[in-house]
């Protein structure tokens, strides 16, 4: 979506990754969770689901949260079952808000300076959490669910980026883009030229492994020390 955009020309465009940028990711999972929980109990009379996957998220693990909450349960977690939960968790309306820091940044933007958002992740989802965040009544004149192009066009892709600079007509370090991801989300920019800075929120998802990285020009924990 692209935010009417208003007269002149930008000098400036600042590019902005969603999760864990904007936002603390973690908002998203617990908030999706409980809406699979919630589901459960109206669906299935099944109580606790929602506190035992957000028992085991608390208590760090990442993957088969719906299979082992169900096991310790005692409920089989079918294909089936593990499938519409899914759907449930994508398609649920999320309760997140913006970083205090990213809300107040947002809020200083200088009128020749653009405000864009690139982000991968299934379309419906990432849709859904834009629209909870309101970022188009925040100052964002322009949303890429990369998405969009199918899983081929997720970063490391350049073809988000290449939109970008066709809709706004910059080139180079005209473009930053904020991100906190090193695995991905700088390969693109940095091969096209953009300016990058990498956001290390203390809360965040993802703490990225050593090894054959791509990072950002600087490293800062908050938008205070953009």
């Amino acid at each position: 979506m692209v935010k009417a955009l208003p007269g002149g020309a930008f000098d400036r465009v600042i590019v902005f990754d969603l999760d864990d940028t904007l936002y603390l990711e973690r908002d998203y999972v617990l908030s999706g969770l409980k809406a699979v929980g919630d589901w459960a109990i109206a669906n299935l009379a099944l109580h606790g689901l929602g506190t035992a996957m957000i028992d085991r998220f608390e208590a760090g693990y990442r993957t088969r949260l719906f299979d082992e909450a169900l096991i310790e349960l005692g409920f089989h977690p079918s294909e089936r079952l593990i499938t519409r939960m899914l759907a449930v968790y994508r398609q649920h309306r999320p309760d997140i808000r913006l970083a205090d820091d990213a809300a107040a940044f947002l809020a200083r933007r200088h009128p020749r300076t653009a405000f864009a958002v690139i982000t991968d992740g299934f379309l419906d989802a990432q849709k859904r959490k834009i629209r909870a965040l309101n970022l188009y009544r925040r100052g964002i004149h322009l949303g890429i669910c990369t998405d969009r192009w199918g899983r081929e066009g997720w970063k490391p892709n350049q073809r988000a980026f290449r939109h970008i600079e066709s809709i706004f007509g910059l080139s180079g370090m005209k473009y930053t883009y904020v991100a906190d991801n090193p695995t991905k989300d700088f390969h693109a920019p940095i091969s096209l030229q953009w300016d990058t800075v990498r956001i290390a929120r203390p809360q965040r998802m993802h703490i990225a492994p050593s090894g054959d990285l791509i990072d950002a020009a600087r490293v800062i924990e908050k938008f205070g020390e953009f």
